[in-house]
């Protein structure tokens, strides 16, 4: 499974990509940010981070796109720049029919480093340790975007397959709760027997 990673912001969005599964060591596909001059429109930054993300999937090609979910903070100009970036992460995404996750950062920080309280430079870390790089991804938007794409493969790849799972045993006959009870009585035990 290759996941690319989205750390959504207008200065710099962080982009990183991995392939892997569940259980087995991952490897780095590629890492980097798309900047945005600060003094420029906010449309003309948008859509330089557009072109950026466009190009990252046109050549990278990933299975699915995990992207930050964007969470309230004290800075309302900060969260609404995060928000727009991210936006265009998932329309990118999603115009080319790819699965989109929202990871929050505290599912992140606990899926990389085991606490949800975890810094930047402890993520940074498990990021270069998890993927036996020689040095930490800089800048901190671009490991947190590495770690992002971690946590989708470790994560994301479960919960996809016990979906598929739950979609196959629903589709089969008999399988669902309504059939399971529909020859049975109130308590669940078959019509005609007694407890």
């Amino acid at each position: 499974m290759r996941v690319m990673g989205v750390d959504p912001g207008l200065t710099r969005c962080g982009l990183g990509a991995v392939e892997g599964r569940p259980g087995a060591p991952l490897s780095l596909v590629k890492v980097g940010v798309v900047r945005t001059p600060a003094d420029d429109e906010i449309g003309a930054r948008l859509v330089a981070i557009e072109a950026g993300i466009e190009q990252w999937l046109d050549e990278l090609e990933p299975d699915a796109v995990a992207v930050e979910r964007v969470f309230a903070q004290h800075n309302l100009r900060t969260v609404m720049g995060t928000a727009q970036a991210s936006a265009v992460a998932i329309l990118c995404a999603s115009r080319r029919g790819l699965p989109v996750a929202l990871h929050t950062p505290s599912e992140v920080k606990a899926a990389i480093t085991g606490s949800g309280t975890a810094d930047k430079q402890q993520v940074g870390t498990m990021v270069t340790r998890l993927l036996r790089l020689d040095a930490m991804p800089k800048p901190a938007d671009a490991a947190d975007a590495l770690a992002l794409a971690i946590c989708h493969v470790w994560r994301g790849g479960a919960q996809s397959r016990l979906a598929e799972a739950a979609a196959k045993a629903a589709s089969g006959p008999g399988t669902t709760a309504a059939a399971y009870f529909r020859g049975r009585g109130r308590a669940g035990y078959p019509r005609g027997t007694t407890k």
